[in-house]
């Protein structure tokens, strides 16, 4: 932007060069956000209505009914938070937690220490149970952990790590939290829509999410779910909850049937998140874990035939998102690079101890694809045989189709 600054006289005036906005359009493949259906794009165009409006009320309804299914649960405290991911992350600690509270972690990547650090600043103490990164927890560690600190208010645990690609298993956790009578929290940013999360049936308590991820949503909400255990904590803490913004005391009386005014919702976002549910129904919460199953299937075949090697293992792996080590020698950077040059795809580096080794492929809903998968693997092979390194492009791309063939 130019901007030329001159006085005439006692006013002030800019000549500016109006700035352009065109951006291109990009495959997302990386750890969020995902590309956008263009249904739910087509959503967020609609006119915009008042926040107690009736019909925008019945909107509101009818994504706390949908969001209940996809959650699979029946908690009527269950609702998208205005916000990114971590507002949801935020809503559930601070609502729940209270000074000199006494927390439990597991801390296997980064979205685990930022749940460290949201305990810490509400003022709780805290306990983590950490394992390596791109390895879940160890249950006898957690076990470990409750059984020496009585009086835990919840455990609280990655289901999918963003930052390594497991996948944690929920229910052997819960079962856990239930022999010492704690609440449990799960981080379901990167599973919800994705892979089954199954509140109910896995004894969780709190659960937040995000739109970004496998929901196929621009970022912008945050789904959260409180158990009725969770709600009867809330309701009975004795301060005051810390933030303002995210409190469930009084934003809960907004979503259910009393309609007080808290904040402005952002209403063209929850168009495009009651969109976002009506895709998810209309392709069948199975059908939709099998696709990401299957993609990441022929991925992850097609990356071990092109000689790389993956990071979690098998039993453990997050379908939405796959994590590969960069070949000895190849500057991983680079790679991502010529990816968005040559082919507009983007794909994440790694974090943490995978800083500069590692990449992070995405297929996460409107994303996950066997196009897309057999067009990474073929710009993947491209890009490393012209840095020298010898690729089976071919054995990849059969061994992808292999597994849709099957």
């Amino acid at each position: 932007m130019n901007i030329n600054e001159f006085s005439k006289g006692r006013e002030l005036f800019f000549i500016m060069e109006i700035p352009s906005r065109n951006p291109v359009q990009k495959i997302l493949m990386g750890p969020g956000p995902s590309t956008v259906d263009p249904r739910i794009l087509r959503a967020m165009s609609e006119p915009t209505i008042g926040h107690l409006d009736p019909d925008f009320l019945k909107i509101m309804n009818e994504c706390m009914e949908m969001l209940r299914v996809v959650f699979n649960t029946r908690n009527q405290l269950t609702m998208p938070m205005s916000g990114t991911g971590s507002s949801g992350m935020e809503t559930t600690f601070v609502n729940i937690l209270e000074p000199g509270d006494k927390v439990v972690i597991g801390v296997k990547g980064v979205f685990g220490m930022r749940m460290v650090d949201m305990a810490k600043r509400c003022g709780a103490q805290v306990i983590e149970v950490k394992a390596p990164w791109g390895k879940p927890l160890d249950p006898a560690d957690v076990r470990k952990a409750l059984s020496e600190n009585p009086g835990v208010k919840f455990f609280a645990d990655v289901h999918a790590e963003t930052s390594t690609g497991v996948l944690q298993p929920l229910k052997e956790l819960s079962d856990i939290c239930k022999e010492y009578d704690v609440m449990y929290l799960a981080d379901t940013v990167t599973s919800l829509g994705g892979v089954p999360v199954d509140i109910d049936d896995n004894g969780v308590d709190l659960a937040f999410s995000g739109t970004q991820k496998c929901l196929s949503c621009p970022p912008g909400l945050a789904p959260v779910t409180f158990s009725e255990r969770a709600y009867k904590v809330l309701q009975e803490r004795k301060t005051k909850v810390q933030s303002w913004y995210l409190d469930l005391t009084m934003i809960a009386q907004y979503w259910g049937q009393e309609r007080v005014y808290h904040h402005t919702a952002p209403i063209n976002m929850i168009y495009a998140f009651h969109e976002t549910m009506r895709i998810i129904l209309e392709e069948g919460l199975e059908n939709r874990y099998a696709r990401h199953k299957k993609n990441h299937g022929a991925l992850v075949a097609g990356l071990e035939a092109m000689g790389l090697k993956l990071i979690v293992d098998k039993e453990y792996r997050l379908p939405p998102l796959t994590t590969v080590y960069a070949p000895e020698g190849v500057n991983e950077a680079e790679v991502r690079k010529q990816l968005m040059e040559q082919y507009r795809m983007e794909i994440g580096g790694g974090l943490g101890d995978f800083k500069g080794k590692a990449w992070r492929i995405g297929l996460m809903g409107y994303a996950s694809t066997q196009a897309n998968v057999i067009l990474v693997l073929t710009a993947l092979g491209n890009i490393l045989e012209g840095m020298g390194q010898k690729i089976d492009k071919m054995g990849a791309l059969e061994a992808a189709q292999g597994v849709y063939r099957a």
